[in-house]
């Protein structure tokens, strides 16, 4: 009896351990393929063609519900794009402390989000895995929000923003002034909505190899966004029927960048020139990172030319 019990404990144990290989099994925040929560993207359908190696999709997962999803590069210590829903904020920006993603060390550890500080015996592990509060510390970026938490209604969905897997290093030039303009402008145009507006904001890296903060978190050359509004008022304004279903933008996160995907206007102040931001449309959007990227991408399914 007590070998069948050895036995029965051992097949236990190569079970849990192969657990984490079938997502329809397991809940928790790191996905083979953002198979818990596609319902981010618009007809469930994740960016194509944007994928790398390298690259674990997260869905961003915090007490105990999922908030919003990631591409994340371990080894950059950097998310390529936060995917969301957008809503406008009842109530004020959280104070809250920033978090991290525990099962990037391991499935076994917390599907949910914790704050930092770290437990001092993972502590290594995380920091192998992302980025940490120190990498920031006296850099000259700022923690930039991909899924910025004025898109986020409840107070849960705004503190889930604030895990260091929906932050790139971004100018402060960019953060503050030019790129938050530009979320500011997004949000107005939700009030033109009849249903959900998809969100999917990312980076561009740098073609001549990676920029980094300490030699570990990769600095992008280029932020860029795009929403998908499938089901409009039918008596848009002349003023911003440009702007749906689809509206795009690319932000330069580099004063010295060249002009020719974000022309610089010499007019601006001193705090934003050199960040400014190209509003344009989906296609262009598109054609951009598929030179940049070298990789045919579709970050809405049929251009979200399907009304809902």
């Amino acid at each position: 009896m007590s070998q069948m019990m050895k036995m029965l404990q051992i097949s236990l144990r190569a079970l849990l351990l192969l657990l984490p290989w079938f997502g329809g099994l397991v809940i928790g925040e790191i996905s083979q393929d953002f198979s818990q929560c596609l319902n981010f993207f618009y007809k469930k359908t994740p960016p194509q063609g944007i994928s790398a190696g390298g690259y674990v999709p997260i869905c961003q997962r915090y007490n105990n519900q999922y908030h919003f999803a990631s591409l994340y590069h371990r080894q950059h210590r950097a998310p390529l794009y936060s995917a969301y829903i957008l809503n406008r904020a009842d109530g004020k920006r959280p104070d809250v402390p920033w978090m991290y993603e525990p099962q990037l060390v391991s499935h076994s550890e917390s599907p949910d989000m914790q704050p930092f500080p770290v437990p001092q015996n993972i502590y290594s592990k995380v920091k192998d895995s992302q980025a940490v509060l120190s990498d920031y510390k006296n850099s000259s970026y700022t923690r930039g929000h991909l899924n910025p938490s004025m898109h986020q209604m409840t107070m849960d969905d705004r503190t889930a923003t604030f895990t260091l897997t929906n932050i790139v290093p971004q100018q402060k030039g960019s953060n503050a002034y030019t790129w938050n303009q530009l979320e500011r402008e997004v949000l107005e145009r939700k009030v033109f909505c009849r249903g959900p507006i998809y969100v999917i904001t990312g980076v561009m890296p740098y073609e001549s190899g990676a920029s980094w903060i300490k030699k570990r978190v990769s600095v992008p050359e280029y932020m860029w966004s795009a929403y998908c509004c499938p089901s409009y008022k039918s008596n848009l304004p002349d003023s911003v029927l440009p702007f749906f279903p689809t509206y795009a933008a690319v932000g330069r996160n580099d004063r010295n960048s060249g002009e020719e995907i974000v022309p610089v206007n010499p007019n601006a102040n001193d705090k934003e020139r050199g960040y400014d931001v190209r509003r344009m449309s989906l296609q262009d959007l598109e054609g951009i990172l598929n030179t940049r990227l070298k990789k045919r991408v579709t970050l809405f399914r049929g251009l979200c030319m399907n009304k809902e």
